[in-house]
């Protein structure tokens, strides 16, 4: 009830500040009109006194009269004559009334017809203090978020935190509240592996030199933590260690109860590990299973001359088509892995350029390659 009298209240006021000058148009005029009238008349009173205290020569007192004289007689022609400022006419008076009359009325019925004026207000602190049952996610987190304000040292509370940035993919938000949990309430393999999982998914899902340091502590408080292990392996395929990579599923496949969530995903990392998907007409890749059993019979020259031949096919197709994001990320780390920096550096330069130096790929490059020690020139 008190938001429509306030309304009403704003209403009125602003109408009033429409139709009142229309109103009072002819009389602002009038008013305008005797005060200079006044005015002449106050000079005539001053001319008079001056010339009896003889300040003035009688000739210059009928001069400056006849001069008043007249401009009192032109204010009077000109009030008579019309030359004021003309005033709105009725019609025009009724019809900007009813137009400003119109403007809330059409609104409130829109409002009333369209809106929820009978929904109730719903500020954040009654809605913070709602029973949790009773409260959506967002604002779960938005009470979680108000009570570290006020108790960052409160450990349990990041803890718990955490994990649900994590879901909801704020991951910047999951790192910190990871290492608050961390530093205030100690190490567990849970927390280094929730914080692995965030830095990792922050740098596009890329296993960082960071995140690689966090599964790995993760792993020594508890060498069963399996997306400890699942997230190593994942980095030892992104640094082209396939056969590694594929070697620790399978062994993480013979240590999974048959009921883990994780069973799936590592399966389907071997599926693709083994059998990288390739596009009707288009080249794979990486070698096949002929030439990695080749590979595996040559000398360690004619392998690095076939591992180089690979990355400048790789090189050779992003000239071709330079929208390929994971593409850059695979040769930028491809370069760093045959030890030429300043082809990854060149690299990595061709990709930001490719997006744009402010496009959110950009700054993932930049990100990653940091990660792998690579930093852009100049």
């Amino acid at each position: 009830m008190l938001f429509w009298v306030i309304a009403a209240i704003l209403t009125l006021g602003a109408s009033l500040a429409v139709l009142l000058p229309l109103a009072g148009g002819r009389k602002g005029a009038s008013a305008a009109g005797d005060h200079d009238l006044e005015v002449y008349r106050d000079q005539l009173s001053e001319l008079d006194r001056d010339m009896a205290r003889g300040l003035i020569q009688p000739g210059e007192a009928e001069e400056a009269r006849a001069e008043i004289g007249r401009r009192i007689l032109r204010l009077g022609s000109g009030s008579q004559s019309g030359t004021q400022a003309p005033s709105p006419s009725r019609a025009a008076r009724l019809v900007a009334t009813a137009a400003v009359l119109a403007v809330p009325l059409v609104s409130w019925g829109l409002y009333g017809a369209l809106g929820s004026p009978d929904l109730p207000s719903q500020p954040l602190a009654e809605r913070l203090a709602k029973n949790p049952a009773d409260s959506s996610v967002d604002e779960l987190v938005a009470r979680a978020e108000a009570h570290l304000a006020a108790n960052p040292s409160d450990g349990k509370g990041w803890d718990v935190l955490a994990p649900v940035y994590l879901r909801l993919q704020r991951f910047p938000d999951a790192i910190t509240a990871y290492r608050n949990a961390i530093r205030l309430d100690g190490d567990s393999a849970v927390r280094q592996a929730g914080l692995g999982e965030a830095i990792a998914n922050a740098a596009g899902g890329i296993v960082s030199a960071e995140a690689q340091g966090a599964f790995e502590a993760a792993l020594k408080l508890d060498p069963a933590n399996a997306k400890a292990s699942f997230y190593l392996a994942m980095g030892l395929a992104q640094e082209g260690k396939k056969a590694e990579a594929a070697a620790a599923w399978q062994k993480m496949l013979g240590q999974l109860a048959p009921d883990s969530p994780w069973r799936s995903a590592v399966q389907q990392a071997l599926a693709e590990t083994a059998e990288p998907p390739v596009a009707a007409g288009k080249p794979a890749n990486g070698p096949d299973a002929q030439a990695v059993e080749a590979a595996q019979q040559m000398s360690p020259q004619d392998r690095q001359a076939m591992i180089e031949t690979m990355v400048a096919g790789l090189d050779d197709r992003l000239k071709q088509n330079p929208r390929d994001e994971e593409g850059w990320m695979r040769l930028i780390r491809s370069y760093v892995v045959l030890g030429k920096a300043d082809q990854a550096r060149d690299t990595l330069g061709r990709a930001v350029a490719a997006f744009g130096a402010d496009s959110e790929q950009a700054k993932k490059f930049t990100a990653f390659a940091a990660s792998l020690g690579v930093t852009a020139t100049e």
